[in-house]
């Protein structure tokens, strides 16, 4: 009896505050499967102002757990804070991820979308896998964040995939510690989540999923416009080589001489196109999937109307999974612009969409 006093004596409880961009990256995830790797029970939950943490155990292990926390936090993460308290035991039984708190002032910063990941890339164009070629796949690492958001806490109820119940094999990963896409809030499948159409400028349906995304290709291979709708709006895309297709464009959204971006099917092909160092070739492949101004060592790769007298392009990789489908149908480079007029806002509904890019768009 003495040696388990002694024992709870030695026992202390730290509720630890952190602030910063930690909804959405994994971070409730990081912190449970820390915890219990170290034997720590408590709990963690978002919050309007972030995340926090409560954990009991021997002081030692409470240091290691908070210094992992520091320096060692999930990759998307940007921590700008950890504050933490000493409190008195509370005699926890386990390490557990509870509710999101509500009550507060929004504190927290939202995270951005981010560009898929390599687990889910390979995913996707893996046969055998059950989200073979599904253009909305994602995981803590990568997919939707900032454009799903409707309110804070980063919570599934709290953004637009609310409306898609999760099946069981989705629920399965989402409730698996183990799995990367445990409390991966926009997680989906075939089965269960958004599905791809292809519209006429009437909003008639003329094709599904694969052959969607197939239809898609194939009128871009011909000359047409097609609106795609990515994470932050629609994108108005031609081919980058067929010059009649890029001075339409130019004529219908009104934009006569500013360069088009224009996304390659990979780094190889841009590597063809353009000078491409070690700097830019990591700018290329970060999670942000920025436009890189490249200079051109080809000028036969794009057409002249794209970039008129520039001797750079403005140049980025696909960055969701609708994006790499779609580049890898068509395995060529094409102008992928904001889908709007010159000077106006982007589109981001798709009733919206319809009827403002009815002048420039073929095909949605």
């Amino acid at each position: 009896m003495v040696g388990s006093g002694w024992a709870r004596a030695m026992m202390t409880r730290l509720q630890i505050d952190v602030r910063g961009a930690v909804q959405g990256v994994g971070f409730r995830p990081f912190v449970y499967r820390l915890a219990t790797s170290l034997g720590l029970p408590g709990w963690v939950a978002n919050g309007p102002e972030g995340v926090t943490i409560q954990v009991e155990g021997e002081p030692s292990r409470l240091r290691r757990f908070l210094l992992t926390i520091e320096r060692e936090p999930p990759p998307r993460a940007a921590i700008h804070s950890v504050n933490s308290a000493v409190l008195d035991p509370a005699g926890f039984a386990r390490f557990e991820i509870r509710a999101s708190r509500l009550a507060g002032e929004p504190a927290t910063i939202p995270l951005p979308d981010m560009a898929t990941c390599e687990d889910c890339c390979q995913e996707l164009f893996d046969p055998a896998n059950r989200r073979y070629r599904y253009p909305f796949t994602n995981c803590t690492n990568c997919g939707p964040r900032y454009s799903i958001i409707e309110a804070l806490p980063y919570d599934r109820a709290n953004t637009t995939m609310r409306r898609f119940v999760m099946c069981p094999a989705c629920r399965r990963e989402y409730d698996d510690p183990n799995d990367r896409r445990f409390h991966a809030q926009p997680n989906a499948c075939p089965a269960c989540g958004p599905r791809l159409e292809l519209n006429d400028d009437t909003g008639r349906r003329l094709a599904e999923d694969g052959e969607a995304l197939r239809g898609a290709a194939e009128a871009i291979r011909g000359g047409r416009i097609v609106a795609v709708k990515g994470l932050g709006g629609f994108q108005l895309i031609v081919d980058g080589a067929n010059d009649a297709a890029v001075l339409r464009l130019r004529e219908r959204k009104r934009r006569e001489e500013k360069p088009f971006a224009l996304m390659f099917p990979s780094l190889d092909a841009v590597k063809a196109a353009c000078h491409v160092s070690a700097r830019e070739e990591r700018l290329l492949r970060s999670p942000q999937a920025p436009i890189v101004l490249l200079k051109k060592s080809a000028d036969r790769v794009v057409a002249p109307s794209v970039a008129p007298g520039n001797p750079y392009l403005g140049i980025m990789l696909p960055s969701t999974p609708l994006h790499h489908l779609l580049m890898a149908e068509l395995g060529a480079p094409v102008v992928a612009t904001s889908g709007n007029r010159s000077d106006e806002p982007i589109c981001t509904g798709n009733a919206e969409a319809m009827e403002r890019l009815k002048a420039i768009a073929d095909l949605w």
